[in-house]
């Protein structure tokens, strides 16, 4: 793990006594929260009743989580794929490809 990758990570933890938040605090100062978020990428969990409801976190870390979904996604795929046997050498993948491009 890079330097960059452990403050990344550390970012996005969540401080206990300051990112959990009634959700009647976020109504009432919502542009500072969501200004909070942005500014220091780290969540905040929104409870209702005492317990978590939603969790509110900035564009770029949603965009980040979606993407990283989506390449373990097609890892998985792929360990079934090898798994059950579906699998293609390169030579004949070059072979299909070269077929196309003709």
């Amino acid at each position: 793990m890079t330097d960059k990758e452990a403050d990344d990570m550390a970012k996005h933890t969540i401080d206990l006594d300051r990112d959990i938040r009634p959700v009647s605090d976020f109504r009432a100062h919502a542009s500072a929260v969501l200004k909070e978020v942005q500014r220091s990428g780290r969540p905040v969990v929104l409870t209702q009743h005492g317990r978590s409801a939603a969790v509110l976190v900035d564009v770029k870390t949603y965009q980040d989580m979606v993407d990283t979904l989506e390449v373990l996604k097609d890892i998985v795929r792929s360990r079934a794929d090898f798994a059950e046997g579906r699998t293609q050498s390169h030579s004949e993948v070059r072979e299909h490809l070269l077929a196309r491009h003709e």
